[in-house]
């Protein structure tokens, strides 16, 4: 059983690698070449707006269901209808408040037809995810691999044909876009709503008060953070778009920038995906066995951003070129950008452990902490600086995050500092900067700058084969 969990976790990543970067770079930036940066940015604005609140739509239900449908297959079965009703109840509460939210930005007209369409999406995004939350919960992963990318495939096939067929259009508008996306959702929740609902019983929907608010008490804590952290991860955008007087044209800018770093997230969500069960499993058995595993994964992790973030700061006029047509003055955004991807890599070891032993206040105050930081930065830079302000903010408010939550774990859980890992690090860096500074007008430094970082993160053991041998073993041990 042990094994193919495994097995079918790596088939998981395999499928979303293979077909989310594909969707992202190749329909996904391609449409935001064709509609320019000023309706792009429009649509970026408005999606960041509706998913601010998503969480609105969800509680805490899908971990509610995954964790008690494997251990209450009968009893969890029974409360599909009144879950899915209650879903319908929150997606009413989330479409009163996002919509009123929008009017109190100022938004009027085409960008809440715009908005009408998004809103609609992300309840279909959650449903699917509910849907999903079953299927892992009766263990039915292969199943679940092909429900999470058959939306991206949909849109790689539709979209496909709607830019690069013989039959595609001369000109190309955000609504189809939009539309298209609403499309491949949509069916994906019809076809895994048949696969699911032979495993079930009949379901009677129903509204029950009291569940609803029983499920409510559960999981507000880890609701409130997933409120807290979008808000400082996602009111760029929305900010950008308002305050600057050119606000979508700017918010188009900065979508360019945020593409690759969201590809970038998606590598780490898996990594703190698999890190979450491990610190929750060695938590209850030994303090010692996790400090080692947060030192096996930070030096994995970190190590790697580090040369990913020299290859993307020294190379990005390169690596844009390669995806947009007009990308100059995306340059200092997305380098501000990827510099922010090493703090956003600390908050996925660190915050994860937090989230694992259960110190939800001491997030929830650090995450509120980095919206105030995130907004006053904003107010400051984005009337003057425009995008590059809204990176900027960006870097400085997942910075603070980062040195927070890692002081917090320090404390709490009394991680030892060895200066001797701390030289290791700067080594790496000093290394990556030297060959970055001497060589950036070679056209092939973006191969001396991994073959010079992967030679020193071996050499050091920042990448230990062994632990990462370790690292797969206990992850296969998790059921």
């Amino acid at each position: 059983m042990q094994r193919i969990f495994f097995s079918n976790l790596v088939l998981m990543i395999l499928l979303n690698l293979l077909i989310k970067p594909i969707a992202l770079f190749g329909i996904d930036a391609t449409v935001q070449n064709r509609v320019g940066p000023e309706n792009y940015g429009l649509y970026f604005s408005l999606l960041n707006l509706s998913v601010l609140f998503n969480i609105l739509l969800d509680f805490g239900i899908n971990n509610y269901t995954t964790k008690n449908l494997a251990q209450n297959p009968v009893e969890i079965k029974k409360y599909f209808g009144r879950v899915f009703t209650f879903r319908i109840v929150l997606f009413s509460i989330y479409s009163v408040f996002t919509f009123s939210l929008a009017y109190f930005l100022g938004y009027s007209g085409r960008p809440m037809f715009l908005l009408s369409f998004l809103i609609l999406n992300q309840f279909l995004i959650l449903t699917i995810a509910y849907f999903r939350s079953h299927f892992a919960g009766f263990h039915f992963f292969k199943t679940d691999a092909f429900i999470s990318v058959l939306d991206r495939a949909l849109l790689i096939l539709i979209g496909g044909v709607m830019l690069f067929s013989p039959w595609a259009p001369t000109t190309f508008k955000i609504e189809w876009f939009i539309w298209i996306q609403t499309f491949c959702y949509a069916a994906t929740l019809c076809i895994g709503f048949i696969l699911l609902i032979k495993h079930l019983r009949r379901p009677y929907f129903s509204w029950d008060p009291s569940f609803s608010i029983n499920l409510i008490k559960k999981s507000w804590p880890y609701a409130l953070l997933i409120v807290l952290m979008l808000l400082y991860t996602r009111v760029d955008g929305v900010m950008l778009e308002r305050i600057h007087h050119n606000g979508a044209y700017e918010s188009g800018i900065y979508a360019q920038g945020f593409r690759l770093l969201d590809a970038f997230y998606m590598f780490g969500m898996i990594f703190a995906g698999l890190l979450f069960p491990l610190f929750s499993k060695q938590l209850k058995e030994s303090i010692p066995a996790v400090l080692d595993l947060v030192k096996t994964s930070a030096n994995l992790l970190l190590s790697g951003v580090i040369i990913i973030i020299f290859v993307t700061c020294y190379n990005s006029a390169y690596i844009l070129g390669l995806i947009y047509t007009d990308f100059n003055e995306a340059i200092g955004p997305f380098q501000f950008l990827m510099l922010g991807f090493f703090p956003i890599c600390m908050n996925f070891i660190f915050g994860t452990l937090l989230t694992a032993n259960g110190n939800l206040k001491a997030l929830n105050i650090i995450s509120l902490g980095g919206i105030i930081t995130n907004i006053r930065i904003n107010l400051i830079l984005i009337p003057s600086h425009g995008a590059l302000g809204a990176a900027i903010a960006t870097f400085f408010t997942q910075l603070a995050t980062a040195i927070l939550q890692f002081s917090y774990c320090v404390v709490n859980f009394k991680i030892p500092i060895k200066i001797l890992g701390a030289i290791k690090f700067l080594v790496l860096i000093g290394g990556l900067f030297l060959v970055s500074h001497y060589l950036q007008n070679s056209s092939y430094l973006i191969w001396f700058q991994m073959f010079v970082g992967f030679i020193l993160t071996f050499s050091m053991s920042l990448i230990d084969l062994k632990s990462m041998k370790k690292l797969y073993f206990s992850s296969s041990q998790i059921k």
